[in-house]
């Protein structure tokens, strides 16, 4: 049976910090996309650009509905892709105090997200197209370090039924690293996701294997989960890592967390 988060409810009462596109192109550091953000050939240092979005930007903004897709026990690893085929992606993330803007350290930043035929590791069918599952690929977080920057590296993800494309997100501090590649226990403190400029989406889901999905796109604009949060709710900054869709991107944001959740 196929199942969807469709459910536009925000989850509990803690309150995240996102710099979204928007929120970044008024300070003047602004999203790109492939036709006009290329990546320099000697662009900054990426953590040193999160350090900066983090003192420049504090706005508040709701969590987000965390779906049916998660698995406990992620492994702790900063490539998820396994062997799945894409256009490769980065993301870096910078983990602040909501309170005061600084940067938290060791805090555990999980991601998953389905592949580029909709089918999520551990759920494979549910998209309708039948490929090996062995409940890992695209599953997996990092610890962040005194900087408060995770860096993940995966594919552009693809789309099912009823939803945009969107990569989802969990922040833990207090963890406990396990010989297995896993965590253990800590404190669950923002559960969110994260989304990507349309203009890109369109050019992605023109590749292979994008193109091969058989089910139809829901765009952003008519997500309702990404719709009930607004362009702040995890709207990533994107930037190409060459000159064609391809090459790639990488997607950066700050969040914010209340470490006392």
């Amino acid at each position: 049976m196929l199942m969807t988060d469709l459910s536009s409810a925000p989850m509990g009462r803690r309150r995240v910090l996102l710099a979204g596109s928007a929120a970044a192109a008024a300070i003047g550091i602004g999203a790109g996309t492939a036709a006009t953000r290329p990546e320099p050939a000697a662009a900054a240092d990426t953590a040193a650009a999160g350090t900066r979005d983090t003192a420049a930007i504090c706005t508040l903004t709701k969590e987000l509905t965390e779906g049916p897709y998660y698995l406990d026990h992620a492994l702790v690893r900063a490539d998820v892709t396994e062997d799945k085929k894409g256009v490769p992606l980065e993301l870096v993330l910078t983990v602040v105090d909501t309170a005061t803007c600084a940067p938290i350290n060791k805090a555990l930043v999980e991601i998953w997200y389905c592949d580029a035929l909709g089918e999520y590791s551990g759920f494979v069918g549910n998209n309708g197209h039948q490929e090996p599952d062995n409940g890992k690929f695209l599953r997996g977080g990092v610890l962040t370090g005194t900087d408060g920057v995770a860096k993940l590296t995966g594919i552009y993800p693809g789309w099912y039924r009823g939803r945009c494309i969107h990569v989802h997100l969990k922040v833990h501090t207090g963890v406990t690293l396990t010989p297995d590649g896993s965590f253990t226990g800590g404190n669950e403190i923002h559960t969110g996701q994260l989304f990507f400029d349309e203009k890109i989406t369109q050019a992605v889901a023109r590749l292979s294997p994008y193109s091969t999905n058989t089910v139809p796109r829901t765009p952003l604009s008519a997500d309702g989960i990404y719709g009930n949060g607004g362009t702040a709710a995890g709207l990533l900054a994107v930037t190409a890592l060459g000159s064609t869709p391809s090459a790639g991107y990488r997607g950066t944001l700050t969040v914010g967390v209340d470490p006392d959740a």
